[in-house]
């Protein structure tokens, strides 16, 4: 199945869609989002991105994170994919949006207006192994620490919203 992504402006404001690939081959602005899920001891649900990831594969990052459809209302991108993802169903609540960019080795470049979510959750975790190969629950502390001695080991995007937490 092919994927589309909204292709967007500085603002947020749709300016058309354009097949996911290419607009990662092109490096062109598109919505996303970012799901940050703590539990009830304040640590944070880490996924391991899979090795077959187009790219930061292996690297560990947010619960989940993804592009809405053209026409799909970001929250409900972002709990569906939660859900596809790492088996999670739970509410989000929205904390900012976050512009980046970012160029990887394959080519590829992320350039996204991200919307961040957050929630808090307690049940169980059932990744999709095509999607997260592994997962983890730590407090931020921990998180920044590791971060500053392995910070290769980590998302680009990861990385910078972190420092908002």
């Amino acid at each position: 199945m092919v994927e589309y992504v909204t292709l967007v402006n500085q603002n947020d404001e749709v300016i058309g869609e354009m097949e996911k690939m290419q607009a990662h081959e092109l490096g062109l602005l598109h919505r996303a989002f970012s799901v940050f899920v703590f539990n009830s001891k304040n640590e944070l649900l880490l996924q391991k991105r899979s090795s077959v990831k187009y790219h930061s594969s292996g690297l560990w990052t947010n619960t989940c994170c993804g592009h809405p459809r053209p026409d799909e209302e970001v929250k409900a991108a972002a709990k569906r994919r939660l859900k596809e993802e790492m088996g999670i169903f739970c509410e989000l609540n929205f904390k900012q949006t976050f512009l980046y960019k970012a160029k990887f080795g394959n080519g590829l470049t992320e350039h996204e207006v991200d919307h961040i979510f957050i929630a808090v959750y307690d049940g169980n975790v059932t990744p999709d192994p095509a999607e997260a190969e592994a997962y983890k629950w730590q407090p931020i502390s921990q998180i920044k620490s590791e971060i500053k001695t392995n910070p290769e080991g980590f998302t680009f995007w990861f990385k910078e919203i972190i420092n908002l937490f």
